[in-house]
């Protein structure tokens, strides 16, 4: 067997961001700290915080009056931040800056009185924060037929967003659709969908092809993951949205000779490694790297978690 491993692969910078800052935020107050929803949707991350004593929650009134929280990657809505506030919660915000961007379009073009649409999926943590930031202004389409269905006074102001870990062709399909009905429609000046999301995708798309089999590290509730998954998938490649190296099943291999190994924005690589270990032992792969593209975007730290740094000193 032969491992095409892709390059660029896992965590973004917005993700490193996320991760590094609960880990200082541990170092420096302890693990008593609580994260609103999971930190990055990833089941190994999650589970390795909630080990060191890290409690995630869906609802801001399980967290302690005066206790740490953090705002996970996915960002949050204005009335949650004043939920927070009013139970003096002492906030960490790890928001990854991509998705802050997409939040400060939403409230722009709602004070320029725009009707914005928001192309994203249901329920998704992001799409959640993105909508509370003016929720008489948004409207939430997943699919070009959800475009049809949109309807707007005559001479309205229109604009679209989208949410940052969509697939760039899928999202695309739902913008030309935007773009037939309302020539005039408005769009951020640089695109929502996250580079690295981005970047892995094309190269899923690039070394799909020269392989029998696609592996892709990360879970079933992180969206650029499956995007990944459904990409290889829609290429004809039996595609498998694995959280690690315990989920691989031999069947897989039955007469494939190349698998490709990438891994979503929020995996950790030692999934990758263990998963790469497995079939080495298994099956006598050897492996490949596959650069497509370089990668060197790095975000800093949040402000109240550099305050809490130089406290120390």
């Amino acid at each position: 067997m032969k491992i095409l491993l892709a390059n660029p692969r896992g965590f973004c910078a917005g993700v490193n961001m996320a991760i590094e800052c609960l880990d200082e935020a541990i170092r420096i107050c302890g693990p008593e700290i609580y994260v609103y929803h999971e930190i990055v949707h990833n089941k190994y991350v999650v589970e390795n915080f909630t080990a060191q004593g890290v409690t995630f929650v869906n609802d801001l009134d399980e967290v302690p009056h005066g206790a740490f929280l953090l705002y996970s990657a996915h960002g949050v809505s204005p009335e949650l931040r004043e939920h927070a506030s009013s139970r003096n919660l002492r906030t960490i915000d790890a928001t990854c800056p991509l998705v802050t961007k997409v939040h400060l379009e939403a409230v722009r073009f709602a004070k320029q009185h725009y009707n914005i649409v928001l192309i994203g999926h249901e329920g998704h943590d992001e799409v959640i924060g993105t909508m509370g930031e003016a929720p008489e202004s948004i409207t939430l389409v997943e699919t070009a037929e959800d475009v049809d269905q949109l309807e707007f006074p005559p001479g309205s102001k229109i604009a679209y967003l989208t949410q940052t870990t969509l697939s760039v062709s899928e999202a695309n399909t739902v913008i030309e659709r935007l773009r037939e009905r309302f020539p005039h429609i408005e769009s951020p000046p640089k695109e929502d969908i996250c580079y690295a999301t981005t970047n892995r995708q094309e190269a899923v798309a690039t070394l799909a092809p020269q392989t029998d089999v696609v592996l892709v590290l990360g879970s079933q509730n992180s969206s650029n993951s499956k995007r990944l998954a459904e990409i290889a998938a829609g290429m004809g490649k039996p595609s498998h949205l694995i959280d690690g190296a315990d989920e691989i099943a031999p069947s897989w291999f039955t007469g494939s000779e190349t698998v490709l190994i990438t891994a979503g924005a929020s995996a950790p690589e030692v999934v990758v490694e263990q998963c790469i270990d497995r079939l080495v032992a298994d099956y006598d792969a050897t492996v490949e790297v596959m650069t497509i593209r370089e990668e060197n975007v790095q975000f800093q730290l949040p402000k109240e978690l550099r305050v809490l740094q130089a406290a120390e000193r």
